[in-house]
């Protein structure tokens, strides 16, 4: 993974240097808070409803163990001893006190890690796939390209003030799993029947209050454009995205009110200027990048493992960790393992405690090369485990709370901290979550469901990505108490979908028995093994509302 060299240390430590300052001038009196406030959100640092958050960047959700241990550290010494991994693949504290955030930039620093261009107008964290460079369905290694984009974008003095936030995500596999259709900017990289890397384009996605699928600007673009390409688009959107309105500033609003084609043409204009300039990409430049993803170092081993094929026949709790939890390797003998961090009503999801980050660098260090990812869906990485180690992997995973053998299923919830945290929120998020999988705690019938996605968001700005998920909720006021809006069929991925609402919002208590009577549905409908989003697709929205509706008549009748 990449390492800072003596440039990037200096300029984050001079930036920390500098937020020391600005936050005695803040509690001393002397800096309004009016001027304060652009400054903290520089850093990573807002103020929710009961404290300050910090969000920490994780670029491309790559960690070394040495960096998770300081998020562990973090939690322990200045939160109140856990922290929330978030869909942009970063991690966020709910309980900073202001004093103390230039020490816990400064102990970020001392692992290469800070909490820049996390909020504000700007290019935040570039995302990809969690997998990268060692899933075997991939073309490339997207990491290089979001390094190269992160080192670009990071302090582009052009691009500090934008009209609004934007989101960059990379994917290069045959199935998308960094939700590039739903970015401002998405990219997906390929090779040509030439065998050369090709690039090609999206702009234009984006959930929040207008959720929008992004639109292929273009095609077969080489590499070595990458940078120059996306610096038109998004220079583009800064000459002539809309300021006065910050809920229409997002380029997804501009795309659709002018047009993809006449977007593209308009990028295409401005590309010109710097097609073959001091911008494109050289050979040189990506090798210097690519030395820090080199392989490690691999041992030569059997693509099959007695002891493995052992355990999964004997153990049926093991067999279906690693039916939902391990993913195949592009190297023979190794897999890449999925830590959930959704164990059901016991922890709000993406939440990790100081001991649970301290067990994953553990692990991360025992059985792999001492490193691990943060997934989109919230959950942890190990990247490169031998099969042979799997199952003593498995027994001490378990030990943390980190084994439950649910990703892709309906319990593997995606949800943002919502009300209890978050001042921007209409309602809860976190006790929905946690009401819908204590009513689905039994994992054999959630098993036997197939993959079925849950998000939750606690209002508009759709931080849970609810918009795609095949169930979608989403917290709405209504007259001053919280209500949740459903929606079905949204997806993520190479098909990706947004989700129709399917009637009238819902109470906080109601919403356990909703989601059962959508399962119901679903399961009555169902052909043999069929998943959740292809029977929705073949049978509509219509009964799965008659039912949830009908028995929700029938419910209110008997009670009046």
């Amino acid at each position: 993974m990449y390492q800072y060299d003596q440039y990037d240390q200096r300029i984050v430590q001079e930036r920390v240097a500098q937020f020391r300052d600005q936050v005695r001038r803040r509690v001393a009196g002397e800096l309004p808070e009016e001027e304060f406030l652009p400054l903290r959100l520089q850093n990573g640092l807002y103020m929710q409803r009961h404290a300050y958050m910090l969000r920490v960047a994780i670029p491309y959700g790559l960690l070394a163990s040495k960096q998770m241990r300081m998020l562990a550290h973090i939690a322990r010494e200045y939160d109140r001893g856990y922290g929330h991994f978030s869909t942009r693949q970063n991690i966020q504290y709910n309980w900073m006190e202001l004093e103390r955030v230039p020490d816990v930039l400064a102990d970020l620093a001392s692992v290469e890690m800070h909490g820049i261009q996390t909020s504000g107008n700007c290019v935040r964290n570039i995302t990809t796939d969690q997998f990268a460079g060692v899933t075997p369905d991939e073309s490339v290694d997207p990491r290089v390209l979001a390094e190269l984009l992160r080192q670009w974008s990071t302090f582009q003095p052009e691009f500090a003030f934008l009209p609004r936030k934007f989101k960059i995500a990379i994917s290069a596999t045959k199935d998308d799993r960094a939700v590039v259709q739903m970015h401002d900017i998405g990219i997906y990289a390929y090779k040509n029947e030439q065998g050369e890397t090709r690039l090609r384009i999206l702009a234009g996605g984006g959930l929040g209050r207008t959720p929008i699928l992004g639109t292929i600007i273009k095609e077969d673009l080489p590499w070595q454009h990458m940078l120059t390409y996306v610096e038109s688009a998004i220079r583009v959107y800064n000459r002539y995205g809309r300021r006065d309105n910050k809920y229409k500033a997002r380029i997804k609003i501009l795309v659709k009110a002018i047009g993809a084609e006449k977007f593209a043409a308009e990028v295409e204009e401005e590309w010109q200027f710097s097609k073959d300039g001091p911008g494109t990409l050289t050979q040189v430049e990506f090798d210097r990048v690519a030395q820090y993803f080199q392989p490690p170092a691999y041992e030569k081993l059997a693509d099959t493992d007695a002891s493995y094929e052992k355990h999964l026949l004997e153990s049926k709790a093991f067999a279906r960790w690693v039916s939902r939890n391990v993913r195949a390797h592009k190297v023979p003998g190794y897999a890449s393992v999925t830590l959930s961090t959704k164990p059901g009503p016991v922890s709000p999801p993406g939440d990790a405690t100081d001991a649970q980050m301290d067990a994953v660098a553990d692990l991360a260090d025992r059985y792999g090369f001492g490193e691990l990812r943060v997934a989109h869906e919230q959950n942890l990485v190990l990247p490169d485990v031998r099969k042979k180690d799997l199952f003593a992997l498995w027994e001490e995973a378990k030990l943390a709370g980190l084994a439950t053998a649910n990703i892709g299923l309906l319990t593997d919830i995606i949800a943002c901290p919502g009300g209890d945290f978050c001042s921007l929120a209409n309602a809860k998020s976190i006790p929905i979550a946690l009401a819908i999988q204590e009513r689905f705690d039994n994992l054999d019938f959630v098993y036997d469901l197939g993959e079925v996605s849950l998000n939750i968001s606690g209002c508009i700005n759709a931080c849970g990505h609810h918009h795609v998920g095949n169930i979608g909720v989403l917290g709405v006021d209504k007259d001053g108490s919280e209500w949740y809006q459903v929606t079905l069929g949204g997806a993520q991925g190479n098909d990706s979908a947004i989700g129709k609402v399917i009637g009238p919002s819902f109470s906080a208590e109601e919403m356990p028995e909703v989601v059962s009577r959508i399962i119901d549905t679903f399961v009555a409908h169902r052909a043999e093994d069929e998943r959740f989003i292809d029977t929705f697709a073949r049978i509509g929205i219509a009964p799965f509302k008659e039912r949830v509706y009908a028995d929700k008549q029938r419910e209110e009748r008997a009670t009046a």
